[in-house]
């Protein structure tokens, strides 16, 4: 016979101490440590406790006695419910001290290391409206917040459910969108282009994805735009192939919408659509095919231009980007003389953005797609010393690959959130490099990295750099010399 679970408690009045990973806050109860989203240090609440473990539980704020003096009103009317921009009730400087903190602790704590003193994390100089890309789900069910459920008659809160929404994925609820009316993330012709085609798709019949019967034409919508001004927009849709019939009917629809968005919106430069039948959205694997102008834009950094196609990897804080890559390109210490080797090097642009100061930069990235791009971004800036491999990094990275191409004299590494693999490492160490900056998204396995580069490298300088304002995400580039 089942156990009966013992309810779990409601705290009253307690006082939230600090701000912890992941955007949370927390405070202790007891010997727990409890976690809490969306609220700051010197908030007075009473918090519902939702999940309970050995060593911490996690709870939610049911009611505000008292709001704390160190807290910002939220700009979004999403925020609480959207969960991508976590802080926006936390100052932005009380953000970037946090993340400053949050630096320092997980190079001490994992790194276990000699560190110098970090330099201030550069915060962003734009704290709306910084990225360049934004991706919105479509959905034929619409999620709705339990304040809506509780508020509104039972039918016509089951009616509301069915609606289709534009917008955002919710933890938790994978097969709902939360519906965006407006997103302050990316430059507004976004709301505007999306909202559209939300009002057009709902006027004229248009069937939204439903991602657990894996039906319906509207399936996704990412936009971008660059520093040139130039705007890209990829519809993906998944076409009715039942019969001849219902896919002519899917391709008619789709080129409808498509048509409408073009009149509407002369500013995007780049029209581009995909009929996706896989499970999942990603689109690497997939055809993608131009409806109106050209399948790129072209993103401006200092006096360089890069090709960014539909399938590109470019940093989504264009501005932010510039001053990551000036820290990392400054901390290389290039006189002209070097070869540098530019690990996960993506499309090419740090690579091409030290190129002019380096006598040569070899470049090596898992994606094909990516180094070809990384190749066309040379050859579209008229950089001549670069050389681009595509493959596994441990795969290609090897002893022999240095014996062909040489000992590098500085070797910058760019990974993704999982870090480098031991063999990247171990090679690293055995090409002796005199210098490696690592530019990473998460410290904590740049920490970890840093411990094992520390038999031979110290590190000599430490830059946070803030590219996602209102999220716990932050990027780090760290110096190491040879000892």
């Amino acid at each position: 016979m089942a156990r009966n679970k013992k309810p779990l408690p409601l705290l009253e009045g307690v006082v939230i101490e600090a701000v912890a990973a992941e955007g949370k806050c927390l405070f202790h109860w007891n010997d727990l440590v409890v976690f809490v989203p969306f609220c700051v240090p010197g908030d007075v609440c009473d918090v519902q406790i939702r999940r309970k473990k050995h060593s911490f539980a996690e709870g939610e704020v049911v009611r505000f006695i008292e709001l704390s003096k160190v807290r910002a009103t939220p700009f979004c009317a999403h925020f609480g419910v959207c969960g991508g921009c976590k802080w926006q009730n936390l100052p932005y400087e009380e953000q970037l001290k946090f993340k400053q903190q949050q630096v320092y602790d997980q190079l001490h704590r994992i790194g276990k290391i000699e560190l110098p003193e970090f330099m201030p994390i550069l915060g962003s100089v734009h704290t709306q409206a910084y990225r360049n890309k934004l991706d919105f789900g479509c959905a034929n069910k619409r999620y709705l917040t339990k304040e809506q459920i509780q508020t509104l008659p039972n039918d016509e809160s089951q009616s509301l459910k069915d609606v289709p929404a534009i917008g955002f994925h919710i933890t938790g609820a994978f097969d709902k969108i939360l519906p965006i009316e407006k997103c302050w993330l990316m430059d507004n012709l976004q709301n505007e282009i999306r909202n559209e085609a939300r009002d057009y798709a709902m006027a004229n019949g248009l069937s939204f994805f439903d991602l657990r019967a894996q039906v319906g034409l509207l399936r996704d919508i990412i936009i971008r735009n660059s520093a040139s001004g130039e705007w890209m927009v990829i519809f993906q849709f998944h076409y009715d192939r039942t019969s001849t019939e219902a896919l002519a009917q899917s391709e008619e629809q789709a080129k409808g919408l498509l048509q409408h968005i073009a009149d509407k919106f002369p500013q995007i430069t780049s029209l581009m659509y995909l009929d996706n039948q896989k499970c999942n959205d990603t689109i690497g694997d997939q055809e993608i095919l131009v409806f109106k102008g050209i399948d790129h834009i072209y993103e401006l950094m200092e006096d360089l231009k890069f090709k960014v196609g539909p399938k590109s990897f470019y940093q989504t804080n264009t501005e932010q980007a510039y001053h990551l890559y000036s820290v990392a390109r400054n901390f290389a210490g290039l006189t002209g003389n070097e070869l540098v080797y530019d690990l996960y090097t993506g499309t090419g642009t740090i690579a091409n953005f030290v190129a002019k100061k380096a006598r040569k930069v070899i470049g090596i990235e898992y994606v094909p797609e990516a180094i070809e791009d990384a190749k066309i971004n040379s050859e579209v800036n008229k950089i001549g010393n670069t050389l681009f491999y595509a493959g596994d990094m441990k795969d290609i990275l090897t002893e022999e690959f240095i014996a062909e191409h040489g000992r590098p004299d500085v070797i910058i590494t760019d990974p993704p959130r999982a870090g480098m693999h031991p063999d990247v490492v171990k090679t690293i160490l055995g090409a002796a490099p005199k210098r490696i900056v690592y530019v990473s998204c998460n410290p904590a396995t740049q920490a970890r990295d840093l411990h094992d580069l520390d038999v031979d490298y110290r590190v000599a300088a430490v830059q946070p750099v803030d590219m996602f304002p209102h999220t716990p995400h932050v990027e780090n580039v760290v110096l190491l010399e040879r000892r």
